[in-house]
């Protein structure tokens, strides 16, 4: 049972892979169709890593920044409960997952005119980034940070 189940969630992590490789690919409709369909599949109790991830990518799919923040803000909720099970096995990769979060929901609250709620993310993405490897994510997170800092200067 639990074979199956280990089975079933790695499938769930193939196909938001290959949603996220439409995506990365320039299909941003197909990937946000999938992502959907899959976001429906999971429901509200669904892994959290999974919908972390999930919202994470599908916010990157939308033209409003109201509906991009939204998603984001899903990611961070998913990540924020994140805990038993698969989940408490992978919590070292949802971890990971909190400079970027944050980083996009300060973006995203730029894009909104919100500079006041951008700096209070911008902030927790650069504590939550002192813990990333000195590897090129870590350095392209930082690096994202630093460049984000420069626009909101300039607001």
């Amino acid at each position: 049972m639990v074979e199956q189940q280990e089975a079933s969630e790695d499938a769930v992590m193939t196909r938001i892979g290959q949603a996220i490789m439409l995506l990365h690919g320039g299909d941003r409709e197909e990937a946000r169709n999938r992502f959907g369909a899959l976001w429906s599949e999971l429901g509200a109790d669904g892994d959290a890593l999974h919908r972390c991830t999930l919202a994470h990518y599908m916010a990157d799919t939308q033209d409003d920044p109201g509906d991009e923040l939204a998603w984001d803000l899903r990611a961070l909720t998913a990540a924020e409960g994140a805990s038993g099970g698969w989940a408490a096995e992978h919590l070292p990769a949802v971890r990971a997952f909190y400079p970027s979060l944050h980083l996009n929901l300060a973006a995203d609250y730029l894009k909104l005119q919100r500079p006041d709620s951008a700096r209070i993310h911008l902030q927790r993405a650069r504590a939550a980034a002192e813990s990333l490897a000195d590897d090129g994510y870590g350095g392209g997170v930082r690096a994202a940070i630093d460049r984000l800092e420069l626009r909101l200067r300039e607001q």
